[in-house]
């Protein structure tokens, strides 16, 4: 009988959810969002904040960023799974990672209408944590190859890693999961002082056309003073006709109901939809056959 009442307040509760933007994310370090500058972590070492001068006069410089996507198929990951290959640890290292995984549970209906299982974004997160802080970090490696990811052009000022001060280590700025639909943001930590304002749009496009087992996770952060956007999207499967339209339906629907939450403080005039903002990245999995 308990579960004959619960589950309408599940479905209820998923059906009237609201998709704006919120603070209601994992991470690392306590939320604060304005800057991550002079927080201490939690269980993990204390990330040394440098000293930053405010002035007038800009330099431009440039952080290398990996994203990627991988549908993982409802498959639980186990302790020994190796993810090098994925990240590309072996040959590169990035500033940044973003990495966003579709069907992290499977999509069956206790899922779908269901709470999410944080426990499987836990796991995860720290085969990513594992992976990307496996070796020593060598931050300007002339020889590092540039494949899989890209060069970004931030308008900031050097970090202390830049003068070889410290050996820093990734952490989680950001992990967000709907359903199946997860993402997740790595950043090196002497670089979180330039990290600020993160916030989450979740978007569901599925079931009723708003439950989550399709639809989107979206990230907004700025870096130094430039206004990032990434977006997870898990989009309508299927390769017979009008299968096409149904999956542009759920990208037009991600564009206009993706919104993030206005910030306070002076000079925060941060942009609230995906488009709006200075370096946008979709991560898309549709299965067409």
């Amino acid at each position: 009988m308990r579960g004959e009442v619960m589950w309408p307040r599940l479905v209820a509760s998923k059906l009237l959810k609201k998709t704006l933007g919120s603070n209601n994310f994992v991470a690392d370090i306590p939320r604060n969002t304005n800057s991550f500058l002079d927080l201490p972590t939690l269980d993990l070492e204390p990330v040394p904040s440098p000293k930053i001068v405010l002035t007038d006069h800009h330099d431009t410089r440039k952080f290398k960023v990996f994203v990627s996507t991988w549908n993982v198929g409802g498959v639980a990951p186990t302790e020994d799974i190796n993810i090098d290959e994925l990240l590309d640890t072996c040959n590169t290292t990035c500033d940044i990672y973003v990495l966003g995984f579709q069907e992290v549970v499977p999509l069956k209906a206790s899922n779908v209408l269901g709470p999410d299982k944080k426990k499987i974004s836990m796991k995860w997160n720290s085969l990513v944590r594992k992976a990307l802080n496996k070796k020593s970090y060598s931050p300007y490696n002339k020889s590092n190859s540039l494949s899989k990811k890209q060069q970004l052009v931030t308008k900031g000022k050097k970090s202390d890693m830049e003068s070889g001060m410290i050996q820093p280590e990734f952490r989680c700025v950001v992990s967000k999961q709907m359903v199946g639909i997860m993402i997740s943001v790595w950043v090196r930590s002497d670089l979180l002082p330039f990290f600020r304002n993160p916030s989450v749009s979740c978007v569901g496009c599925g079931i009723m056309g708003c439950l989550g087992n399709k639809g989107s996770v979206s990230v907004r952060f700025q870096f130094h003073e430039t206004s990032f956007c990434f977006v997870c999207c898990h989009l309508a499967s299927g390769g017979r006709e009008g299968d096409e339209r149904t999956r542009n339906s759920n990208a037009a629907e991600i564009l206009s109901r993706t919104c993030f939450p206005t910030t306070m403080g002076p000079s925060l005039d941060l942009p609230k939809k995906i488009l709006d903002h200075e370096y946008v990245r979709f991560t898309l999995y549709c299965q067409c056959f």
